[in-house]
């Protein structure tokens, strides 16, 4: 369990500027690219599947001979192994400058709408830890979620929607790299819909 309230930049040491988390990360394939670009930039990545966790590191590990040590690649990553809600609850307000939440699982059947990551008890919590101007993304193939979070986002009153186009939803940012399930999704058919809603 993480520290109660405790600044999360001294997780890396005092050496980053701000602090991101993803949740749910799966491959890792976002989160090793993210940390690579932004290497001022600490990164928490929670993610309760073994696998997801696995590929991470191996991801890592091919970067850097030394395995990822704080010179080196993933200098700037911590990963946190259990529910992201541990995380969450452990930040202090306004410690957040970038929250990810690419591809969740959707729980299609409407009896497990009540499991999905994206609810208004959950974005009260974001809410709290993110500081003002952060920004917020989600990304989803499956249009259910897609009306179901933009129902509880666009309802919020710490949260307004950044897109000025539709082609800010339809299009990854070009700073916002493809993950393994986007690409399975979109070789499949099925439209991915990227959204960044911003802290007010």
């Amino acid at each position: 369990m993480p520290e109660q309230a405790r600044d999360p930049r001294e997780y890396f040491g005092g050496r980053v500027a701000e602090v991101w988390l993803e949740i749910g990360f799966g491959g890792g394939e976002h989160l090793a690219w993210q940390a690579q670009t932004h290497p001022d930039t600490g990164i928490i990545g929670a993610e309760p599947y073994v696998a997801g966790m696995a590929k991470l590191l191996a991801k890592i590990a091919s970067l850097s001979p030394s395995g990822g040590e704080d010179k080196g690649e993933g200098g700037n990553l911590r990963l946190y192994t259990e529910d992201a809600r541990d995380v969450i609850g452990a930040l202090p307000d306004a410690s957040l400058s970038r929250v990810f939440i690419l591809f969740p699982d959707p729980w299609p059947k409407t009896r497990h709408h009540k499991r999905r990551f994206i609810q208004t008890q959950m974005l009260d919590s974001l809410a709290r830890v993110m500081k003002s101007g952060a920004e917020l993304r989600f990304a989803t193939d499956d249009a259910g979620y897609l009306v179901w979070a933009l129902e509880r986002l666009s309802a919020h009153p710490s949260f307004v929607w950044a897109a000025q186009s539709a082609a800010d939803w339809r299009a990854r940012p070009s700073d916002w790299p493809q993950t393994r399930y986007e690409a399975k999704a979109l070789q499949a058919g099925r439209p991915c819909t990227y959204l960044r809603f911003v802290r007010t």
